[in-house]
């Protein structure tokens, strides 16, 4: 959204003092405990953020965490009573993500959650969340069954896989004009969500299906799988190094389709990952990049590039901060303004459905051109 429209408008301020956390690998950015921007009559309150922040997903969860800590940086600066940011590194994983949700719930001064960030996070924490109270909209935790548990503080503010999946399989039949693809995961919630829409979508079209494991490194049984269903596209639904391996491996085979993966690969480290073989490659994602003077913004707050979900992420802040501004300040009444929530946000409109999904999204294409991936001019699928 412009800056003029935002009923939260707020200028630049320097974000406050990072404190580390020693537990569990957490870190808290203190902008509402002390100090002078304090006033003396308000109680500590934060935002926390659940996940990935080191690790094979790490780049995700640091572009989430920009887009929260410059939405925080601008509400603080004429807010009567600031708020902070505390981090829970998850790493992306399922396993370590319910501890470090067991500390969200149990800390009185976070008023909502801006995550999970991935889909087997979401599943593995959200019933916590929910017994708990704890609002929360996730910026980029895609898998469809998140919002059929009927957690109704759970809200996703970016398209479904069901969303980008059934447009994934439009673009591979109707653009690239394929009509023998293989469908590959790596198992993963998110991974075998997504790859199963697309499936649905490809119908006759699907010649074959395998899986992978996560930070399996020898592609060469997939592989010979592909060459020798003589499928002219390969989609694989994971993360972009995986993904990029895969990529290599089967242009070193001298497989010559279409090569098209989802958001979990949409990032310039599958480039680096495939070198050569990630030319003429295909990543969606149900996110457009960032604006111009948002992504200036980013970077002079955070001396970081506007990633993918940094747009989420900062809408997602500002939702919470809005419905501060509402006079909401306990957990039921703030879920509720965002079951109401309507808006435009820098990453597009904003409103939920009864489930907790946004009810607006648009798919994009990102190609990779020139040994790069172009993140400035996507193509929308329509």
């Amino acid at each position: 959204m412009n800056r003029s429209t935002r009923m939260w408008h707020l200028g630049a301020l320097a974000m406050a003092t990072s404190l580390a956390l020693a537990a569990c690998g957490s870190s808290e950015s203190d902008g509402a405990a002390s100090g002078d921007n304090a006033a003396a009559d308000c109680q500590e309150q934060n935002l926390a953020f659940l996940g990935a922040l080191t690790g094979d997903a790490g780049a995700l969860g640091v572009n989430m965490v920009n887009g929260i800590k410059l939405a925080v940086e601008e509400y603080n600066a004429d807010a009567e009573c600031p708020v902070g940011l505390k981090e829970f590194d998850s790493q992306g994983s399922p396993d370590k993500a319910p501890a470090l949700a067991t500390q969200i719930v149990g800390d009185d001064t976070i008023i909502g959650l801006v995550g999970p960030g991935f889909s087997g996070e979401s599943l593995a924490t959200g019933k916590t969340f929910f017994e708990s109270g704890v609002p929360t909209i996730s910026p980029s935790a895609t898998n469809v069954t998140i919002t059929d548990q009927g957690w109704t503080t759970w809200h996703r503010i970016i398209g479904n896989d069901q969303a980008q999946g059934e447009a994934d399989a439009r673009y591979l039949l109707d653009t690239v004009g394929a009509t023998k693809v293989f469908v590959i995961d790596d198992a993963q919630d998110y991974s075998k969500g997504l790859s199963g829409v697309v499936r649905e979508g490809l119908g006759d079209a699907e010649v074959g299906y395998d899986q992978i494991q996560v930070k399996q490194t020898d592609m060469s049984s997939v592989v010979t799988k592909v060459t020798s269903s003589d499928a002219d596209a390969v989609f694989y639904g994971g993360y972009y190094t995986e993904a990029g391996l895969l990529a290599k491996q089967l242009r070193q085979a001298g497989w010559e389709g279409t090569f098209m993966s989802g958001d979990g690969s949409q990032d310039p480290a599958f480039v680096e990952v495939a070198g050569e073989a990630a030319e003429g490659a295909v990543l969606s994602a149900p996110a457009a990049p960032a604006p111009e003077d948002f992504a200036a913004r980013v970077e002079e707050s955070t001396g970081s590039a506007a990633g993918l979900y940094t747009t989420q992420s900062y809408d997602a802040a500002n939702i919470f901060f809005a419905a501060l501004e509402s006079g909401a300040t306990d957990a039921q009444a703030i879920n509720e303004f965002i079951g109401s929530y309507e808006g435009e946000g820098v990453s597009g409109p904003i409103s939920f459905d009864d489930k907790g999904d946004i009810e607006t999204s648009t798919i994009y294409a990102y190609m990779v051109t020139g040994g790069e991936l172009d993140l400035e001019n996507p193509t929308p699928i329509e």
